[in-house]
């Protein structure tokens, strides 16, 4: 089993390298940047129809009413989105750009907009046509964003543009530069929307989704399903954020199939597609990435070894919200061989067994979109409904991954026991841990005041696992008296907000990302620093030692990227 894992190990860069794909980053961060859109609507969905369940319906003038604001959110996600893809994709391809020669992300997000619009819409008389302005039009909503981002990267890169002399203000002068990459773009989208319209006589976000139902169908067996979850797993064994490489190749499908299913469910027929955001939130990825709610609460209540007791009750309450870096770096889980095949095998044959409830039980699919950090059991109850079945399910899945880890967890345990008792005869009584923050603190003594209004943003993939060290931070800065400002965001959000802060620290989840935040950051002349995994859940833990750590960073100076 080591050596397996050894072997997984060597392609860590390989992998690394693709979830630093700006491509799949940018398609990442736009559904980022989207999120508050998808949450807000969904509410309205659960006032709609959830009280179906129970024998009660809205009249039709109500439920429109109901609706409108869902509508009008949800039911332009694509549109939002390729505005939002394309934003994030020119950030990254200005970091390999001159400083004095920028695209300007303004402008490619209205390309974006109007280039989608263009190929995804159908005139009708009095307006026109929005079926594929929502989720069923964001395939084409990244091609939309990709190639219009492209088009002016190669228009401002060969000075393909209109230049005003120096007398005329920047913002009159960037207004005129944008003319000639806007119109490019909007002209070659159009041009192809005739060709391909006189062809096939339907608009091209049609013929993407015609072209890809196959593998939309493809994904949602029992095959594809093991390779998407198993691969996620997978990739987090080995230190990778396995969402961020995996995700965005599935988003799509996540949202035209939650879709289908919402339509299915308001025909009175049965929500029958696997594949969509709530079963990887919280039935793949129970307590997250490797379904690790259940080994949790192994260790902070089965657990014999007092270090595993300590770590798993630490970890219990972010874990039961999804937040899990705290018990795959504490345990650890990751890279850890005894967990290898439960962390991968326990999000397949949830999937599995969640498949099976829907095609041979009748058990509705997610057909609403909850926060991911909604409790994974609540979150199975209410995103399928809150029939009967959601819950006999939402019950066996916690005993089905209490049998898979089990064995697992005595043997690791078992393992802990021994290694204490043995660390106990060799030293003795343990001795108590020497603080020597307060020491590097009067050493800082002096710089106190300097340090006063320095604000620091902590980035991870979601703006869960940033917001412990965020929180640690602010606690140990109020009991020593420094008036320092933290904060909590995901990565891909950050990019506008940079300016405002003096350090950005990376959680391990995306310190792979050094590199690319390295070069933001040397624009503005602020520090960056990449934490490993357990010293980050340290940090975590020990508000004063998170401190400490930040105030060799901003007082004396550390070697970036640590």
């Amino acid at each position: 089993m080591e050596s397996l894992v050894k072997q997984i190990e060597k392609w860590k860069p390989f992998f690394e390298k693709i979830s630093r794909n700006k491509y799949l980053r940018a398609i990442r961060d736009g559904f980022i940047s989207a999120m508050p859109i998808v949450l807000f609507s969904s509410i309205f969905m659960l006032i709609a129809f959830v009280p179906n369940i129970f024998g009660f319906e809205w009249s039709p003038e109500i439920q429109e009413i109901i609706l409108k604001p869902y509508n009008y959110s949800m039911g332009i996600l694509a549109l939002v989105v390729s505005a939002t893809t394309a934003k994030n994709l020119t950030d990254a391809l200005n970091r390999d750009m001159p400083k004095n020669n920028q695209i300007n992300n303004i402008s490619t997000m209205m390309a974006a907009i109007v280039c989608f619009l263009i190929v995804s819409v159908d005139s009708i008389e009095g307006g026109f046509a929005n079926g594929y302005m929502g989720s069923k039009g964001l395939i084409t909503a990244f091609i939309s964003a990709f190639t219009v981002s492209n088009i002016y990267k190669v228009c401002v890169e060969n000075n393909i543009t209109i230049k005003m002399p120096d007398a005329v203000p920047p913002n009159i002068s960037q207004t005129f530069k944008d003319i000639i990459p806007f119109g490019a773009s909007a002209l070659i989208f159009w041009l192809f929307d005739l060709v391909f319209r006189n062809i096939f006589d339907f608009n091209f976000a049609e013929g993407v989704i015609l072209f890809f139902q196959p593998l939309f169908t493809a994904a949602d067996g029992y095959l594809g399903l093991a390779i998407i979850y198993g691969a996620m797993s997978l990739f987090w064994f080995v230190g990778i954020q396995g969402p961020s490489i995996v995700e965005p190749a599935v988003s799509a499908i996540y949202y035209v199939n939650i879709a289908t299913n919402l339509s299915l469910f308001q025909n009175g027929e049965q929500s029958v597609n696997i594949l969509t955001p709530g079963v990887q939130q919280f039935v793949a990825t129970l307590g997250g990435t490797g379904a690790t709610l259940i080994i949790t609460l192994m260790f902070a209540f089965l657990s014999k070894s007092k270090e595993l007791k300590a770590v798993g009750r630490a970890s219990s309450i972010p874990v039961l919200f999804g937040v899990n870096e705290p018990i795959l770096f504490g345990a650890p889980l990751i890279l850890n061989p005894i967990f290898f095949i439960p962390f991968i095998g326990a999000p397949i044959i949830n999937v599995w067994l969640f498949k099976i409830f829907v095609d041979y039980l009748g058990m509705n699919s997610f057909m609403y979109i909850l926060p991911w950090t909604t409790p994974g059991p609540i979150g199975i109850v209410l995103g399928c409904g809150m029939g009967l079945l959601t819950i006999i399910f939402a019950a066996l899945i916690l005993v089905v991954d209490f049998v898979i880890y089990y064995p697992f967890f005595k043997v690791y345990d078992k393992q802990k026991v021994e290694e204490e008792r043995a660390k106990e005869s060799k030293l003795g009584n343990s001795l108590g841990e020497v603080d020597t923050t307060s020491k590097v603190i009067e050493k800082n003594a002096v710089n106190t005041k300097r340090l006063n209004n320095k604000r620091v943003l902590v980035l991870c993939a979601g703006g869960g696992t940033s917001g412990l060290l965020a929180n640690a931070l602010a606690k140990a800065a109020k009991e020593n008296n420094i008036d320092m400002l933290t904060a909590a965001n995901s990565y891909g959000a950050h990019v506008d907000m940079l300016k405002d802060f003096d350090l950005v620290i990376l959680a391990p989840q995306v310190a792979s990302n050094y590199q690319d935040l390295k070069k933001d950051t040397d624009r503005l002349g602020i520090k960056a620093v990449a934490v490993e995994g357990k010293k980050y859940i340290e940090l975590t833990r020990n508000p004063k030692k998170a401190l400490e750590f930040t105030l060799e960073i901003l007082g004396d100076g550390v070697k970036e990227g640590a």
